[in-house]
């Protein structure tokens, strides 16, 4: 708690101002992460259990509606280096707070779905807050939160961000239901926007005082194109984010056109959000207390491969589909929150983790945003999902390989 500050005779001002100004409390600086990290995948979540009723609407093909999981994935890629660049100019914590209005703005823009340049812009714009928040957080967290909780803050940051995931797609379509629309179905999640919103909002005053009233040195902002570390990391999550998101926009439609019913079908991807609720905690945790991360890197990816294994071999089982949709949740969440860590871990000061992030960010997500369309593409051109299916297998053997490669001591991003 922040009280009354002592004058110090011959203290410098700044140092005085420095002594007057502390964060937040961690754990109200937790509750407001977990409030804005809410808002990340539900953009992209509550589309495909919706993706059917839209596509008969608005007489959209498979590769246009993989379009609207590829926009905002795009966007995490492609705006990853100036997200990074927003964080050095404005603070990232202020930037985090732009980054959350422009999700509530880009959501509720969709309520005006009969129109396709609402419906695709305000992906669009979800998706430049989406980037923000997902390339500036990584950062705050190593500079904000005590070292020993890196991997415990970045698990709640996992949990709430595929927490919501899990819920914009149990919720979707029976909230189409209730409000007579897939429009308003969509445009109703502003209102967890609105919320992270409200709540970043005290956080980031205090964190932007504090910030300048302890300046840090001046860093480049280059980014690390050179270090093979970053490279192993970003080869890592190209494979493991295509897959992800592939995973998230197709799971659904793809038993709808097995005849499941478009509620059921939504909570199966409910289900495969759901698993990484589990993984996505336990894994960073656990990173706490391992020094070498390939005794769960690898493990993770087993994992993803057999419940992919399982959406091949066995797609017309129900038992099958919700045991291996599980499994492909829970080998993807642990994948990916580990990915997180090692965005912090490898990074020898916070600017260096936003230097790391940005490039693998741009790379990674700019690569897998293409995985929603070309599967899309591929169940167009084939006629069929088990072709997506085994591509992404595929992927994850390679996800297993790349695995094997985190060694401990790799050398850190400066």
């Amino acid at each position: 708690m922040m009280g009354p500050v002592r004058r110090v005779p011959g203290q410098p001002a700044r140092a005085q101002a420095s002594a007057q100004v502390s964060l937040p409390p961690v754990w109200l600086m937790a509750l407001a992460l977990v409030a804005v990290s809410a808002n990340l995948r539900v953009a992209i979540a509550s589309v495909p259990p919706l993706a059917r009723t839209i596509a008969e609407d608005r007489g959209l093909s498979s590769t246009w509606i993989g379009a609207l999981t590829t926009l905002p994935v795009l966007c995490m890629g492609l705006l990853a280096p100036a997200a990074q660049r927003l964080g050095a100019r404005l603070g990232a914590a202020a930037s985090v707070q732009i980054s959350i209005i422009a999700v509530f703005a880009g959501v509720l823009l969709r309520w005006w779905g009969d129109h396709l340049w609402a419906l695709y812009g305000g992906t669009l714009v979800a998706g430049f807050g989406i980037a923000v928040a997902g390339t500036l957080l990584p950062r705050l967290v190593k500079a904000v939160f005590p070292p020993e909780r890196t991997g415990t803050i970045t698990g709640l940051y996992m949990l709430a961000m595929m927490g919501g995931a899990a819920v914009a797609a149990a919720l979707s379509v029976p909230l189409a239901a209730r409000f007579g629309s897939w429009q308003a179905s969509l445009a109703s999640w502003s209102i967890l926007a609105a919320f992270g919103a409200f709540a970043w909002a005290p956080v980031t005053a205090v964190i932007s005082k504090y910030k300048a009233a302890n300046p840090v040195a001046a860093t480049t902002h280059r980014l690390p194109w050179r270090h093979p570390t970053a490279w192993l990391i970003a080869a890592y999550l190209v494979v493991q984010s295509w897959q992800f998101f592939s995973s998230l926009a197709w799971i659904a439609p793809s038993y709808v056109a097995r005849g499941w019913d478009p509620t059921t079908a939504g909570y199966l991807l409910s289900a495969f959000s759901g698993a990484q609720l589990i993984s996505g905690l336990l894994g960073p945790v656990l990173a706490d207390k391992v020094h070498d991360h390939r005794t769960l890197l690898v493990p993770a990816a087993s994992l993803a491969l057999v419940g992919m294994l399982g959406l091949l071999l066995a797609p017309d089982t129900a038992t099958a589909a919700w045991g291996s949709v599980c499994l492909l949740g829970l080998g993807q969440g642990a994948a990916f929150s580990l990915a997180l860590v090692l965005l912090v871990e490898y990074a020898e000061t916070p600017a260096g983790s936003g230097r790391l992030t940005a490039m693998t960010f741009f790379v990674s997500y700019t690569i897998a945003s293409f995985g929603p369309t070309v599967m899309g593409a591929l169940r167009d051109l084939t006629g069929s999902f088990q072709a997506i299916w085994m591509s992404m297998a595929f992927l994850t053997v390679v996800q297993v390989v790349l695995a094997t490669r985190m060694k401990p001591g790799l050398a850190k991003v400066p």
